[in-house]
C-alpha cells in the first residue's frame, strides 16, 4: 500500500540517512524528502536512494532553484518539493521527469501551479489555512487536483483534514527532528502509518 505520506527530514545528515530511510520504508512511508537546508544533503539523497532500492519515492524538499532540480534528476532521485510556486522550478522538473509538489496559499498559486504541471499542490503553511481554507479552495479547484496537508498537522488532525478532500500530508517536525534515534523515528511513523490507515 502506497500511503499519502511525506517525510520531512529537515536536519538529517549523511550519516543518519541511509537507516533512517531504512526505518520509514519498513514502517509503511514510501515517500521521503530531505529539505536542501539539511546538511549535505544530496549526500543524504544518494544514500536514501541507494538503500530504497525502487520501494520509495526520494527526494528533495526546499527547492528553489532550477539546476538543483537538474541535479536531483541525475541522481536518480523522484520527487521536487518547493515551499512556493515557482514556474520555472515546476516546468525544471517536469522536464526531468520527476514529480513537483510546489507550496501554495492561495488560490492563484494553487492555480499557476497547475497550469504549469505541478503534480500535487502542498499547502503550506497548512495550520494558518485551516480545514476551512482548504475547504474554499477545493471547490474551485479540479476535483482531480491532489492536495497535501504541511504544517501543524499530525495524527490526531489527519480525519479533519481528509474529511474536506485533502489527498495526503508532509509530516516534519510529529515525525524526525536531528538528535532523534532511528527507533524513535521508526516508532513514530508506525503510530503515524495506523492513525493515517484509520483516518482513511
Amino acid at each position: 500500500m502506497t500511503r499519502e505520506l511525506i517525510a520531512i527530514l529537515r536536519g538529517i545528515t549523511p550519516l543518519e540517512a541511509a537507516p533512517m530511510a531504512a526505518a520509514l520504508i519498513d514502517g509503511g512511508i514510501t515517500k521521503i524528502e530531505v529539505p536542501l537546508n539539511s546538511p549535505s544533503p544530496f549526500d543524504s539523497i544518494k544514500a536514501m536512494l541507494d538503500v530504497a532500492g525502487g520501494q520509495a519515492e526520494i527526494g528533495a524538499g526546499t527547492v528553489l532553484d532550477p539546476a538543483d532540480v537538474l541535479r536531483l534528476a541525475q541522481m536518480g532521485a523522484h520527487l521536487v518539493v518547493s515551499p512556493d510556486c515557482n514556474p520555472r522550478v515546476i516546468v525544471a522538473t517536469k522536464q526531468a521527469g520527476l514529480k513537483s509538489f510546489p507550496g501554495v496559499f492561495t488560490a492563484t498559486e494553487a492555480f499557476t501551479a497547475l497550469r504549469n504541471g505541478a503534480d500535487g499542490l502542498k499547502f503550506f503553511p497548512a495550520f494558518k489555512l485551516g480545514t476551512d481554507g482548504v475547504a474554499a479552495l477545493k471547490a474551485v479547484l479540479p476535483t482531480e487536483a491532489r492536495t497535501y496537508a504541511v504544517g501543524g498537522v499530525g495524527p490526531e488532525n489527519f480525519a479533519d483534514w481528509l474529511s474536506v478532500g485533502i489527498t495526503g500530508f508532509g509530516i516534519g517536525s510529529n515525525l524526525y527532528k536531528p538528535g532523534r534515534t532511528v527507533e524513535d523515528v521508526a516508532s513514530r511513523a508506525r503510530d503515524m502509518v495506523a492513525a493515517y490507515d484509520a483516518a482513511l
